[in-house]
């Protein structure tokens, strides 16, 4: 089947920008919400999620035409529960400060409503190699969503970005950016990552609008324009008759 130009490009952006997992389809809010209290935790979430979603979704492309349609959404759930173990044990082996930062939201990766959906709306009907584009950026926008809010929380709620706690390889270091009088503990608690959430969703809704607006006025603009030209060339052929 022949493809459009630049196909490629638009089928790994679209997860990041156009069809942001968490921040456009509100999709994954439990760990966002549970794991962003420190950019390592995030960060750390965002890989072990992206490596699953990469996995279960190569996999199913594979076996799309093996899978028969009674039996879909029980293996694709079979498919996403072994990729999850695996990941799980890796990670209690060989970071096991980050597997006791995550906890059970780990495990709860086989039931989140991306990694499912992904594999259920294109894996099983996409090839291998468009099915790791579009998983690579479905989770590539996840992580930088949950980053994102993980910045908020982490220097709002602790006044500092530190590295080096759960990722033990990498030399510890922190950066005080606000005085330890003025944080906001709160940011640190759930209510917190609520409020974070919010706000950013809010932002979002306020510059998407705003586009709409501008796209809705410059619409409008084109319109009266082409009537304008439609009654110039109206007058022209009724003076040229007149004549």
């Amino acid at each position: 089947m022949k493809r459009e130009k630049g196909y490629t490009k638009k089928n790994f952006l679209k997860g990041i920008i156009a069809e942001n997992p968490l921040f456009v389809s509100i999709l994954g809010t439990c760990p966002a919400l549970a794991t962003t209290k420190t950019i390592e935790a995030a960060l750390g979430m965002g890989i072990l999620f992206t490596i699953v979603l990469i996995c279960s979704s190569v996999l199913v492309s594979l076996l799309r035409k093996v899978i028969s349609e009674e039996i879909r959404t029980p293996a694709y759930i079979v498919i996403i529960a072994t990729f999850v173990t695996i990941v799980k044990m890796l990670t209690n082996a060989f970071l096991p400060e980050l597997f006791s930062t995550l906890g059970v939201f780990i495990s709860l990766i086989v039931v989140n409503c991306i990694v499912l959906g992904r594999a259920e709306a294109y894996a099983s009907k996409n090839n291998v190699f468009d099915s790791f584009i579009d998983a690579l950026g479905m989770g590539l926008g996840y992580t930088l969503a949950i980053l994102s809010m993980a910045v908020f929380r982490e220097i709002l709620g602790t006044g500092a970005i530190s590295f080096g706690k759960i990722f033990y390889f990498i030399p510890y270091f922190k950066l005080q950016i606000i005085p330890k009088n003025y944080v906001l503990s709160i940011f640190q608690n759930p209510a917190g990552a609520f409020i974070v959430f919010g706000v950013i969703l809010a932002v979002i809704a306020f510059f998407s609008n705003r586009k709409k607006e501008y796209q809705a006025y410059l619409a409008r603009q084109e319109k009266i324009r082409k009537a304008e030209e439609a009654k110039k060339l109206a007058a022209q052929k009724a003076e040229g008759g007149n004549k």
